[in-house]
């Protein structure tokens, strides 16, 4: 009796130390260098808001309501985009409560810092592109301590969304302000305050990558391939159908396919597209003599628009081909070893307000009414969603599931002589 006494002691103080224990690199706690370009740890894009405005935050129940539905999905690393407001902080209090209830539950973040040019977002006549917004230092201070706080979760930070593209015309900054504070990170890994084990980037278009124009081929850009642990560019085919839409349409050779080939040639055709945005980053960084790892920072596909590429523009968005584009994309970097954060989980409507049915509204596989897009009908089929709930409704599929229905919202591209017409 006195020996079965003494072995539960022992027991029950090694259950202590154990719980007592922080966390460390386990199989539940991987490094961004074991994590990025392994295809079983799929990445998406993450905002949680609900509202028509940001100010109303997503409450810690309802952050871990998507978590659950994420993870059911396969989704294990997450990219948010800025830390001035309180999201991503519950985002992380939300994942280590989670963590806590169940050790074997991952999800991992790569928190977005967010940059621009001082005057950004003001009346002020010009936009200072070599000069910090008044913002930007508090950013990166609390990106910072966050990280600190939370280095089991935080597993790269990148500095700025699209800060350097100009096209960005309201806020974009030039390379030199995104590399002092990328080296401000890497700094704070050298002084040990951060793991070394965290990876810093900054995730922007293609071309601000040096994949586009010359005009992007700076002496501080080429500072900054050596400043990064990785290379996180952004592809968007769809916007291109409009700006340049050279792969887009039915080609001449194509206008006695079925309606259904010519989506399919086209959408094969966007895919290929994002590839070689992918492969000019990768060309470009070979020809500084910098050999880095580059994964795709942010591509998606609309279900909906009223403006450029909708019925009326270049009719390439309905949930058919944002459920191909996704199913490609995903195929694709899957077999190649390529992290794509896909863009995004869940439709959120503050991001164009005025316009409901704008397309900024509409990038998410799952919508406002807890649905979720054809992209996933086989996900609710098979059952993973089953006994998960968002704002109290469980994910059904859009359309209540009639695929004839849906085709009747999908549009034939145009052909190139229309395309030609219109530009």
């Amino acid at each position: 009796m006195k020996t079965l006494q003494l072995t539960l002691i022992t027991i029950l103080a090694a259950t202590l130390s154990i719980s007592c224990t922080p966390p460390t690199e386990t199989s539940a706690n991987k490094t961004a260098a074991e994590i990025l370009g392994d295809p079983t740890y799929l990445a998406i894009s993450y905002g949680g808001y609900r509202d028509i405005s940001r100010d109303i935050q997503p409450t810690i129940p309802q952050i871990k309501e998507d978590m659950k539905i994420l993870s059911a999905m396969g989704i294990k690393l997450l990219r948010t985009y800025n830390v001035h407001y309180d999201e991503t902080a519950n985002l992380l209090k939300a994942i280590r409560e989670m963590r806590e209830e169940d050790p074997t539950f991952e999800m991992y973040i790569m928190m977005g810092v967010w940059i621009d040019a001082l005057h950004a977002w003001t009346d002020h006549p010009e936009r200072i592109r070599y000069v910090d917004g008044v913002r930007n230092e508090g950013e990166v201070e609390r990106a910072a301590a966050l990280a600190k706080e939370y280095p089991e979760i935080v597993k790269i930070i990148a500095v700025g969304n699209e800060a350097m593209v100009h096209w960005a015309t309201e806020y974009y900054v030039e390379p030199s302000i995104i590399l002092k504070w990328v080296n401000y990170f890497q700094n704070l890994k050298k002084e040990g305050e951060l793991p070394e084990t965290m990876w810093i980037t900054s995730s922007d278009n293609f071309a601000s990558w040096g994949g586009g124009g010359s005009e992007y081929h700076t002496p501080e850009l080429i500072e900054l391939y050596d400043a990064v642990d990785f290379i996180s560019m952004h592809t968007y085919p769809m916007h291109d159908t409009h700006y340049n839409p050279d792969f887009w349409g039915v080609r001449d050779d194509e206008e006695d396919l079925s309606d259904m080939e010519k989506i399919h040639a086209a959408m094969k055709r966007a895919r290929d597209y994002a590839i070689s945005q992918y492969e000019s980053v990768i060309a470009y960084m070979e020809s500084l003599g910098v050999n880095k790892p580059v994964h795709i920072g942010e591509t998606g596909w609309a279900t909906q628009s009223n403006e450029y590429y909708g019925d009326s523009g270049s009719r390439a968005v309905d949930e058919y081909k944002s459920a191909m584009y996704h199913e490609l994309i995903r195929d694709w970097s899957n077999e190649n070893n390529v992290t794509v954060f896909y863009f995004i989980g869940f439709d959120e409507k503050w991001k164009d307000a005025e316009n409901p049915l704008g397309s900024e509204n509409h990038f998410g596989l799952i919508n406002l009414q807890a649905q979720a897009k054809y992209a996933l009908w086989d996900m609710v089929d098979a059952g993973i969603f089953d006994g998960l709930t968002r704002d109290g409704m469980p994910i059904t599929k859009t359309y209540n599931g009639d695929f004839e229905a849906l085709l009747k919202d999908v549009r034939v591209p145009p052909t190139d002589a229309e395309i030609r017409v219109g530009n």
